[in-house]
C-alpha cells in the first residue's frame, strides 16, 4: 500500500490467485466453502490440492460448494474500511455461483463505500482482474478508475478451460448448455471457455491428450489475435505435467510479460475434476 491508496481490492477464493501473489498484490481473499458428505466443511485452500483429491476420491458422493456466508464479506469489508476509503469487490461470475451475492447483500451495509464488480468469469481469468485493479488502486486511484481497469480486462482476458472428464460437472448440476455439444460422450476431453454473459460455453471436444492440447493450443493462438506477447496464468486440477508443457509451449510461441502456474482451488475442482486451464491477456 501507498500512502496516498485510497481503495483496497477484494475477490472470493474461486480467483485461484495464489496465496502469495494475493499477499503481495495487497488482495484480499473471501474463501468459498466445501462440504463433504460426511458433513465436514473447510474453506477453500485449508487443504492442498492433493489432499483435497484424495478425499474427494474416497467419498461416497461429490463435496458441495457454497458461497461465503453474508457475515464473511462484512467482516472482510469493515476491517479494510478502517484502512481504506473505498472497496472494490471483484466477483466470480453470477451465472455460476451465488458468491456476488452474498458479496452485494453484504456492501448495502456501507453507504456506497464498497464497489461489487462481476467478473463474469471465474479462477484465474477472473484472478487477472483483481490483481490489475489492485495494481491500478496501489497507485492512489478512486474506485471509478479502479473498476475501469477490471472492466478492460474483463473484456480483453481469453480462458480456456479442458476437463479430462465430465463427471463431476454433470454430477453437480453445472453443465449446462455444454450437454447438448456432448451428445452423451462423457469419456471425452472437452474444452470450455465462459461466454460474454458469464456462463460457460464449449469450444472443442477432442478424443486423447495429444488432441486436447493441440485444441488448447489453438484457442490460445486464435485469443490472441496476432499480439506477440500477453499475460498468462496456467492452472491445473491435480495435471502438473500437462501444466507445465503448457506453460512450457506459450513461452517459446509468445513473450510472456508474467507467466504462472497455478493449482486450482477446491471451489473450482469440486466440479470440474481434473483438467486444466489458460487465462491469458493479450498484448500487455
Amino acid at each position: 500500500m501507498t500512502d496516498v491508496q485510497r481503495v483496497a481490492v477484494l475477490t472470493d477464493s474461486t480467483a485461484d490467485i495464489p496465496a502469495g501473489m494475493a499477499e503481495a498484490e495487497g488482495i484480499t481473499v473471501v474463501p468459498l466453502i466445501t462440504t463433504l458428505p460426511d458433513g465436514e466443511c473447510f474453506h477453500d485452500g485449508d487443504l492442498t490440492q492433493a489432499e483435497f483429491f484424495q478425499r474427494m476420491t474416497l467419498a461416497r458422493e461429490l463435496p458441495t460448494t457454497s458461497q461465503p456466508p453474508v457475515g464473511d464479506f462484512v467482516k472482510a469489508y469493515e476491517h479494510l474500511l478502517e484502512h481504506f476509503q473505498h472497496v472494490v469487490s471483484v466477483n466470480i461470475s453470477n451465472r455460476l455461483s451465488g458468491t456476488i451475492e452474498s458479496a452485494r447483500q453484504a456492501a448495502d451495509r456501507f453507504g456506497g463505500r464498497v464497489h461489487v464488480f462481476d467478473s463474469l468469469n471465474l479462477s484465474t481469468a477472473e484472478g487477472w482482474q483483481a490483481i490489475e485493479a489492485a495494481r491500478v488502486a496501489a497507485r492512489g486511484a478512486g474506485p471509478d478508475e479502479v473498476l475501469e481497469a477490471a472492466a478492460r480486462v474483463r473484456s480483453r482476458v481469453r480462458h480456456i478451460v479442458g476437463l479430462d472428464k465430465l463427471d463431476n460437472l454433470a454430477r453437480g448440476g453445472r453443465i449446462g448448455a455444454v450437454s447438448a455439444f456432448l451428445g452423451g460422450l462423457l469419456d471425452l476431453k472437452v474444452l470450455l471457455t465462459v461466454d460474454a454473459e458469464g456462463a460457460f460455453r464449449p469450444v472443442a471436444r477432442a478424443r486423447g491428450h495429444k488432441a486436447a492440447m493441440s485444441e488448447t493450443l489453438e484457442f490460445v493462438r486464435r485469443g490472441m489475435d496476432g499480439a506477440t506477447k500477453g499475460r498468462f496464468f496456467v492452472a491445473h486440477a491435480l495435471s502438473p505435467e500437462t501444466a507445465a508443457y503448457l506453460r512450457d509451449t506459450i513461452a517459446e510461441a509468445y513473450e510472456a510479460t508474467e507467466l504462472r502456474i497455478v493449482e486450482a482451488g477446491s471451489a473450482i475442482t469440486t466440479h470440474t475434476g481434473t483438467g486444466w486451464g489458460i487465462a491469458f491477456v493479450p498484448g500487455e
